[in-house]
This record gives C-alpha cells, structure tokens and sequence, in this order.
C-alpha cells in the first residue's frame, strides 16, 4: 500500500484544494503504519490492507474535523486499531460457526485440539483486557514499537504507556493463569 502511495508521481486526490493536499501528505507519511497495525492485530496480509485502506477512506471523510491535524498519526493508529479488532472478532465468529458446523470428528486430534484450546484462552485473555491497556500491548508487543514510539502515536506520556504495559502483562499473565486452572478443574 505505501509503496503505490509513496511512488505515484502524481496527486492522490484531483482537483486538490489546500486540505486535500495536507491529507495526501499526511497518507504518505502514514500508509506503512496503519498497515501495520491492522497486520498487528489481523496477522493476514489482504484483510490489513483492507482495514487500513478502510481507516483511511475515514480519515479522509473526517480530516476537516479534526482539530489538531499534528496528531492525525496517533488519530489513525486508534483509528486503524479499532477497525482491525472489529474485523478480528468478526472473523472468529465466523470460524467458529464453521468449525460448528462442519467439524469431523475423525479429524479432530489431541494436539490440534489442546493447540486451539491455547489459542482460545490467550485470545480470551487478550480480549478481556481493558482497550487501553490491549492497545499499548499490541503497538508493544506485537508491533515492536519502543516505549516513545507507542507515547507518540497514542498520544499519552511515556510514564502512562509504561504504566499500562506493566499491567496488561500483570493482568494477561493472571487471566491465563486463572482460565488454565479453570479448564484443568473440568
């Protein structure tokens, strides 16, 4: 996606005025990471192209509305984050449908099951952690972004993105450890 962004000689938008022209710089400069945000979350290529060019057709139809424009990266980001998870959750409603409905018995083995069964439990926990905190661990933890990179783009001090990280793996770690005991119990 950035590099049809970033290599098109000519403007994205027609008939540009002096808005339209700060948001395809603004594109430019933020292709690559709102994709990588929803790859983040989505872990497929075609449905994290897909949000991110979702985010930005909403970028785009909300851009003169927004009040500081200087933050329009850490905007897209929660932006970007919000659409990939509700794709997310949407997608794993439909698989599991799927599986329900169309489940082999023969085919189901001990290890495939207890690899779901730790797939399922870990996306739970992820899951149940308040949006804040999910959010900090995601540009983290799977995204890679350094402590002053998840401050900038979400637009909080780095004290807060270190505070919240601290405890999303403090509650992560005790929610796993309580669904574990839960299944183990059963």
């Amino acid at each position: 996606m950035n590099e049809w962004a970033g290599g098109y000689p000519g403007a994205l938008v027609t008939g540009a005025t002096s808005l339209d022209r700060e948001f395809e710089l603004r594109v430019r400069e933020s292709s690559t990471l709102a994709f990588r945000v929803a790859y983040g979350v989505l872990r497929h290529r075609q449905d994290a192209e897909d949000v991110a060019q979702e985010a930005f057709v909403r970028a785009h139809a909300h851009f003169g509305r927004l009040r500081d424009r200087e933050r329009f990266r850490a905007w897209l980001v929660r932006t970007t984050w919000r659409l990939a998870i509700d794709r997310w959750r949407s997608e794993r409603r439909r698989v599991v449908r799927e599986q329900v409905s169309s489940t082999d018995p023969t085919r189901v083995t001990e290890e495939m099951a207890s690899e779901q069964q730790r797939a399922a439990l870990l996306w739970q926990a992820i899951d149940a952690l308040p949006a804040k905190l999910r959010f900090v661990l995601v540009l983290s933890a799977i995204e890679g972004h350094d402590v002053s990179e998840v401050s900038r783009l979400a637009g909080i001090p780095g004290g807060t993105v270190k505070s919240r990280l601290f405890h999303a793996r403090k509650q992560l770690a005790e929610r796993l450890q309580c669904l574990a005991s839960d299944i183990t119990r059963r």
